[in-house]
Order: structure tokens, then sequence, then C-alpha cells
């Protein structure tokens, strides 16, 4: 398994994690086997947004003993209420859901306290501007969460989130389909398969968001990476192909910011099917070409950070220069940061030799050489 730093947060997470959601239709000795499954092949990040009792209990129970091997990322404002779960900043019963959470965990506190699916820009402000964010700062203060970040569907919200200063890590919705799609305040639209008009790439806001992140070092976990399993069926994808979870993976783990995508398991087997990725070749990773061969295509022209263009002849990494050159051209000046990361590349936008061949490789037809003049001249 390997290891990424989310944001400035000094958190070192698994790139693949557990998203717990799943675990609410299982017994307590099949929660455990999840759990102990994933433990086992080096995962340690795990979301539990999920305010039904029986499977925070049975979250708790799984990780007794162990708590500190694992960094919970836990939600405020997921409340259970008559037998139901409910979205809410009423905050007495916001408060209470959240003892309830640590009780049920078995834990003093968590390490990522989560303001709980704010995709409303109006709601956002309410929540930062009020007494909602006041309870979760005093909750850091005390030490019953390490680290405050949000979660969102809207790449509005999230940005709005990341330049506000207070939030620390997003937990994000990134795959392929619903990055085509314009920002929306409806998460049911990113369901509706209405992407005959978004079929030109990533859509501005969400490419700009992803570059924002980095350049503010708030790290994303990724949250509906295989769109509800959507993306696995010809069918039901808006491609018109279907997808694998490792090619799902690697499309969510090739963002910017992105330090792991947390998915849900209903089995041991489902866990070993993600973490397959671990040891995946790159053929098995490569979500690009059969986008690119898609009866629905896609991000012709935009480089996705696939990693098709190499190996360069001239040892450049085509594709991290890609990235810091996306994330320089957004700004008026070149941040000091990403010109000291550039320049402390092997290889740099400079050397390329000019000689085509990731061009020929690359699925989406990107000028990489005349990328590479530009990103000389920008960044060199």
């Amino acid at each position: 398994m390997r290891y990424r730093e989310l944001g400035k947060t000094g958190l070192m997470v698994s790139e693949i994690g557990l998203g717990a959601e799943w675990l609410e239709r299982h017994s307590a000795g099949e929660v455990k086997a999840v759990i102990d499954c994933c433990q086992e092949q080096g995962i340690n990040i795990l979301d539990c947004w999920m305010s039904e009792p029986n499977v925070r209990s049975n979250i708790g129970r799984a990780l007794a003993g162990r708590r500190e091997q694992w960094i919970i990322q836990g939600h405020f404002g997921s409340t259970w209420q008559n037998g139901q779960y409910i979205r809410t900043r009423d905050m007495p019963k916001v408060k209470a859901a959240f003892e309830d959470l640590l009780a049920r965990l078995q834990t003093d506190s968590i390490d990522l306290g989560m303001i709980h699916f704010v995709d409303e820009e109006a709601e956002f402000r309410q929540v930062m501007e009020g007494e909602f964010l006041a309870y979760v700062k005093e909750q850091k203060a005390k030490g019953a969460v390490r680290h405050i970040g949000l979660s969102t569907h809207n790449p509005r919200v999230a940005k709005l989130a990341v330049l506000s200063g207070e939030i620390e890590m997003l937990l994000f919705s990134i795959n392929p389909a619903f990055d085509l799609l314009p920002p929306t305040e409806d998460i049911n639209a990113y369901y509706a398969n209405t992407y005959e008009e978004s079929l030109g790439g990533i859509d501005p806001e969400r490419a700009e968001l992803y570059q924002l992140c980095e350049r503010e070092g708030v790290g994303i976990t990724v949250m509906k990476g295989y769109a509800g399993g959507r993306l696995f069926s010809a069918q039901a994808s808006p491609f018109g192909v279907a997808l694998t979870p490792v090619q799902c993976i690697h499309y969510a783990l090739t963002r910017p910011a992105v330090a792991s995508i947390l998915a849900g398991y209903d089995t041991p087997a489902h866990v070993m099917a993600a973490v397959a990725y671990e040891t995946a070749c790159q053929e098995e990773k490569d979500y690009a070409s059969v986008l690119a061969r898609a009866p629905h295509h896609a991000y012709s022209g935009q480089c996705t950070y696939c990693g098709h263009c190499a190996p360069c002849p001239a040892k450049i990494d085509i594709a991290m220069v890609n990235k810091l050159y996306d994330l320089a051209e957004m700004q008026e000046k070149v941040p000091a940061t990403v010109r000291a990361h550039y320049g402390a590349l092997a290889a740099h936008a400079g050397d390329c030799i000019a000689c085509g061949s990731c061009e020929e490789r690359c699925p989406f037809g990107v000028p990489v050489v005349e990328r590479m003049r530009k990103a000389e001249a920008l960044l060199g």
C-alpha cells in the first residue's frame, strides 16, 4: 500500500481507503471481516458519515484495541431521528449525534471532523458564519477533532471552503463522469445521465478546484469514485463503455491534491478488488485509452495527467510538469512553491527534444511539445 500526505494536515493516509456506508447492511461479524481485511492490506483511513447506531457500534467494536492505527473521518450534522438519517444544522441534535459517534466508535477523538454535506452556497455561509462552525472549532480546541474538513459535491462550495482558511481538507465526489458536469446544488443531477452536452472534458470549475486545493495545501479524500457503480456498466455509463474499479481509482488518484479514494466494500473480496490497484500494471490502470475509444468521446485535447506520455527519452515527468504548469497558469504570479517544485524535478520542460513520441501515445491528442515550451517559458 502506498501512502500520501493529506494536504497540510501532516496525516499520511493510504491511497485506498474505506468508505464505510455499505457496512450499514451487515452484521458485526461481517463488518469486522471487512475492517480486518482492510487493515491487513494497509488501509488506514475510514469515513463514517452514517448516523445509524448499529453500524457505528459495529465499527467501534471492530476497531477496539487498534484505534491508533486508523485515521477516522467523522461528520458533524449527520443525525439519527425517528429511525432514519437526517442531515441537520439544529445544534442540540448536531451535538448529541457527535457525542454518540465518539461513544459508539469507542474513542475520545477523531482525526478529521467533517462539516457534513454542504452543497448550497447559502447554506455554506450559514454554517461558516454561525454557531455550527463555532462548535466544530470548539471540539478541535478540546482535542476531540484534530483537523476540520467539509464534505460537498458542489465545486463552487468546495472552492469557498478552500478559500475560507477554516477548512483543512475536503471530502469530494470525483470520477470521470461527474467531472464532466457543471456545478449544481442538486446532487441528483449527477445521476441523471444528462451528459450529452457535457462530453467536452473536465468542467473548468472542477479543474480549477483541484488546482486550487493543490495550491492551498487542502487535501482531498474522494467519495463516489465509482459513480455509484454506474461506471461499471456500459449501459449506465455516459461514455457507453464500462470501466473497472482499478481504472476508476487511477482516475481519482491522478487528480491534483487527491490523497485517498474511499471505496465502499460489502465483503473482503470487494476490498481485494480495490487494493488490486496497488499491484496493477499500467495497462490495467489505463482509463484514458478506454475513454478515448468510447462511443461518446470526452477529454479531447485535455491533459488528465494519466501518464500515457511516459517514458520520455529526456526523462521528463510530463504529467507532473503539466500539473505544475496548469497550477501556475491559473494565477497572476507563479507561486514560489510551484516554481521550487518545478526546479526540484530531475528534468525540466526545457529539456524536451520535441521528438513527439509522447504525443503519439497520448489518447486525447494533447499538444505535449507545445505545452512543454509554454511550461518552460512560465516556470523555467
